[in-house]
């Protein structure tokens, strides 16, 4: 094929991967339309005859004038409750005694509730939820650690809009969130992790004298020690007991400090898991605490009896918006807490239900408007629910103007009915919130199983294209424009149709059917081809051609067992049962693949008999003749296999020593190796535990540079080699050096705390840096070859670039690569005869190759080493040990497949660049397992580390493993020594 169409067509199945991966995540990543509108006390909302609306109030009468948020991030519930039978608490138990202390002293004044957010679990999810009364998506999840403003209408906007003062103090994600719109306002940086002090220590430096003062309407404090706590340390850590109980006494002495027209809400963001994680949507992670006081009654008598609610995160927005007489954000979906709004004594029933009735009346008309308005901007809510939704209100909405709109009435049949308002009030908001978390967080299945099917179709048209390129070369107008055309004009035939029928289109949609056409075409068309080549051959050449190929085909090429495992572990990923013994499922079918190598070589007579050398070799490599030398290597070949195979086995099964939990599991207990050094209050073995994870750090630069001097890569005079030498103990070192520290509790470095905190930053970017440039050195000059003749020529057998030559293109250069060094050798090798210097007495030959065995793979060995020390430290230290025995295991699979490689073709190596298909499924399967066994959770709470430890992984595996084995031992001819 020329250069153009071998561009069309790489173009072409660049663009259908692009293509599958869009509508697969468009299917599986659901982004909401945000409503940019905001609400106004001006707003038309309440017509004027309408008893609900007073002109000296906006929209409803305040209960309070100001405010006190305190926010507790990562607040559990079960870290607020107080029960007296454990006698022998943990260290997140009872010790925030002063909640339950109020709420039984003054049951009319407070009340504690479980506050359930929604997942993702994340601080600043959860910001924008009691803030905008909306819920943020899944996708909202990747800017968590990049927030960016809010642009939806929430209540710090509706403060400073109806001159409220409102002061801020605390976590700096509020700052990035609400910009220029506190009144005051004391930021703290939030993401060091490793300080349980500052932020704290920073915010009561100012909150009670901010308090105590007059030049405020409402206050926020958001403290982060608990979630630091937790995620250094986990709950169950005396540093955990000493933060609680800081918490507890803050409560007590603001408490002492509220006027009677303050409100005090003490809340969580969210919860943790019991290795102090979140992000997830397990119990833990999204039941947090709620708690409300006042020094004025906020219940009526008797109402604090009743049964304690679980109340969504989301229904603080318009509860706080009516108490403080705001107007409630325009794209809250949250209902009010109605038990707040039951004002007068217990005799006047009437006037409570009816400020009740009011509350959610006023509510209810806020929450149809944004379904009005957001039905408009996007079509992904169903037309029939929010028909049914509209009904529901025009009834509500009748009902309260019958009951309100005229004279006050009462009597019981009148009580009745205004009792059916609330509850059908009720239900619609809580109807309108199932139906959007049903949108919002809705999967597609029709887009995600499309996108796989064009994935997949992809990736069968890179098998056709690679293992059939003569077909696809001789046939490519065929089997690529025709194609093209066709998936063209079916996509444009669908956007015309959308275009005509809706006067739309969905660009997804059309590039949907373009690719799934042009497929279909290519497919039709090389099977048309392949039938046509067959039919059109004389018999004796198909008999002919097939001897040949069976004769050379190894015995492990054939790819039916190991694909049949492959594809049912695929399938067993859409059962939602698979997901709780996955990590067992898994490792057996990855030790069934394992065993399957050595079997089908001994069902084949080739693992313990060794037998005659083939007749016909491939053309680049010299015959093997069958001598006592060739038996005892193959008799090392066996023991290799053997060994190999064993070792993996035994270390898949290892480990499940480093396994986590996923929220599936209920009795599951995450491996001790994930907690963290500076979580083990044991100090013996906490320095033992650090001594395993220096030794694996260790022995891992080891192994990896004694894998290059074995293959003569250390000889080379690349700058890549420099990186081998020096930057890789490097980043070992300065990675244990962070570990060390961030280990050890602030408090025992004395007055070297600044010192330690310095070394916390500048060690990890240390480390970026010399990875950084370790990949740029590398990428400069990758070629880690060293030639050697007996007499040097005049000039050097490498050219001073590894380019091959100026006429060949930067994409074209690895493939021209060895060819080049080989005619360089060659020609050196012939000089050397004509001069008579072929050979000299020692035998040693004329020209001497390092490294050219691995010449691909050793600088993509290099690069991934480094990466796989930087992934380490982003994890708890004992974790080294996992990717120790990563590491272990994808060389037993290098030397598997070099070994069963050799056995299915003594003498002959099967070709010189042959991959078999079950050693490439069993990394890739290898890659799957050591995936699922690293996600400590369901796919919302991995953390960003553990996604970046995943393609880490995929990376190892795949491009080390699929390079090294293609050049592994290359003999090139007699003379040369490689």
């Amino acid at each position: 094929m020329k250069r153009v169409p071998v561009l069309a067509l790489l173009l072409w199945i660049c663009l259908l991967f692009y293509v599958g991966i869009w509508i697969f995540l468009s299917g599986f990543l659901l982004v909401k339309v945000e409503v940019n509108r905001s609400s106004s006390c001006k707003d038309e909302l309440f017509s004027k005859h309408d008893s609900s609306h007073t002109e000296h109030f906006c929209w409803s009468e305040p209960r309070f004038k100001r405010a006190v948020i305190l926010v507790i991030d990562a607040l559990r519930f079960d870290f607020a409750r107080f029960d007296p039978e454990i006698k022998d608490p943990r260290p997140f138990q009872n010790k925030l005694g002063v909640l339950s202390e109020v709420v039984a002293s003054r049951p009319a004044h407070a009340r504690l509730y479980p506050f359930r957010a929604d997942a993702p679990t994340t601080t600043m999810q959860r910001i924008k939820g009691f803030t905008t009364g909306s819920l943020p998506t899944f996708v909202d999840v990747c800017s968590n650690f990049g927030t960016n403003a809010i642009q939806e209408d929430n209540l710090i906007h509706q403060l400073g809009q109806n001159g409220k003062r409102v002061v801020f103090m605390g976590d700096d994600t509020w700052e990035n969130l609400f910009p220029n719109q506190f009144h005051r306002s004391l930021p703290f940086p939030s993401f060091i992790v490793k300080d349980l002090h500052t932020v704290d220590n920073g915010i009561l430096q100012h909150l009670y004298s901010t308090v105590e003062s007059s030049d405020w309407d409402v206050v926020i404090a958001h403290f982060l020690g608990v979630d630091h706590c937790g995620h250094r340390y986990g709950p169950d850590h005396q540093a955990m007991a000493d933060k609680l109980t800081q918490m507890d006494q803050v409560i007590r002495s603001v408490i002492e400090r509220l006027q009677n027209d303050t409100l005090l809400v003490v809340l969580g963001d969210h919860g943790m898991t019991d290795t102090g994680d979140h992000g997830g949507d397990s119990q833990k992670e999204t039941d947090a605490a709620l708690f409300l006081y006042s020094p004025s009654a906020l219940f009526t008598a008797g109402q604090e009896k009743a049964l304690q609610e679980v109340v969504p995160q989301i229904d603080l927005v318009p509860t706080l918006a009516q108490l403080l007489g705001i107007p409630i954000p325009y794209s809250n979906i949250g209902k009010v807490m109605v038990e707040l709004f039951a004002l007068g004594s217990p005799e006047d029933q009437s006037a409570q239900e009816r400020r009740q009735a009011e509350a959610l009346w006023i509510n209810a008309k806020q929450v149809n408007r944004y379904l009005d308005t957001y039905s408009l901007a996007n079509k992904d809510l169903s037309p029939v629910i929010l028909a049914h939704l509209k009904d529901t209100f025009l009834l509500a909405a009748a009902e309260y103007k019958a009951l309100f709109g005229g004279p006050l009435a009462g009597g019981p049949e009148h009580s009745s009915r205004v009792q059916a308002l609330i509850a059908i009030f009720q239900q619609y908001l809580n109807q309108v919130r199932e139906t959007c978390q049903a949108s919002w967080a809705r999967f597609h299945p029709l887009r995600m199983a499309a996108g796989i099917a064009v994935l997949a179709a992809a990736c069968a048209l890179c098998f056709i294209t690679s293992d059939f390129a003569d077909v696809v070369s001789a046939s490519y107008r065929r089997l690529l424009w025709i194609p093209i055309v066709c998936g063209a004009v079916a996509g444009g035939g669908v956007a015309l149709w959308q275009f005509v029928t809706r006067s739309e289109v969905d660009v997804l949609s059309s590039l949907g059917m373009a690719a799934l056409v042009s497929q279909l075409s290519f497919f039709w068309n090389f099977c048309r081809g392949k039938a046509t080549r067959v039919f059109a051959s004389e018999p004796s050449d198909l008999l002919n051609a097939a001897a040949d190929s069976a004769q050379q085909r190894p015995a492990l090429m054939s790819p039916s067992v190991p694909l049949v495992i492959f594809f049912l572990r695929c399938a067993s990923l859409f059962t939602d049962s698979y997901v709780v013994a996955e990590g067992r499922v898994a490792t057996f079918l990855l030790s069934t693949l394992a065993i399957y190598i050595p079997v089908q070589l001994n069902w084949a007579g080739r693992l313990l008999l060794p037998f005659e050398a083939q007749k016909s070799t491939p053309p680049c490599l010299p015959p093997q003749p069958s001598t006592p030398a060739a038996s005892s290597s193959y008799k090392k070949e066996s023991l290799t296999l053997l060994g190999c195979t064993g070792f993996l086995v035994v270390s898949l099964y290892a480990s499940h020593s480093f396994h986590g939990c996923r929220d599936e599991q209920g009795g599951c207990e995450p491996s001790a190796f994930l907690t963290p050094l500076s979580g083990l209050r044991d100090i013996q073995l906490r320095n033992f535990r650090y001594l395993l994870s220096v030794s694996s750090v260790i022995a891992w630069v080891c192994l990896v540079r004694k894998w290059m001097r074995h293959y003569g890569n250390m000889n080379s005079k690349s700058p890549a080699v420099l990186v081998a030498r020096f930057g890789l103990p490097l980043v070992a070192m300065f990675v244990c050096l962070y570990w060390a520290m961030s280990s050890a509790p602030y408090e025992g470095f004395g007055n070297l705390q600044e010192v330690v905190k310095l070394a916390l930053l500048v060690f990890p970017r240390a480390v970026y840096v010399l990875f950084g440039l370790g990949v740029t050195v590398v990428c400069w000059d990758p070629l880690t070859v060293f030639l050697k003749t007996r007499k040097e020529p005049a000039t050097s057998l490498l050219p001073p670039t590894y380019r091959a030559s100026t006429g060949v293109s930067l994409q074209a250069e690895l493939q021209h690569l060895i060819p080049h060094i080989y005619q360089r050798m060659r020609k050196s090798l012939r000089a050397g005869e004509r001069e008579g210097t072929g050979r000299e007495d020692d035998g040693q030959p004329t020209v001497e190759a390092y490294g050219l065995g691995t010449v691909y793979s050793a600088p993509l060995l290099l690069v991934l080493a480094q990466l796989g020390l930087v992934l380490a430290m982003l994890h708890p230290e004992g974790l080294m040990l996992s990717f120790m025995l990563l590491l272990l295991q994808a060389c037993a699979i290098l030397h598997m497949h070099s070994a069963a490689t050799s056995l299915s073709t003594p003498g002959s190596r099967a070709g010189c660049f042959s991959v078999s298909w079950s050693a490439v499924l069993m990394s890739l399967g290898t890659v799957v397992f050591h995936l699922l066994v690293f996600s400590s959770a369901g796919c919302l709470s991995v953390s960003w580390s553990a996604v970046l430890m995943s393609l880490g992984t995929v990376v190892f595996h795949l491009l080390v493993f699929s390079s090294a084995v293609s050049l592994q031992d290359v003999s090139l001819c007699p003379g040369l020594r490689c």
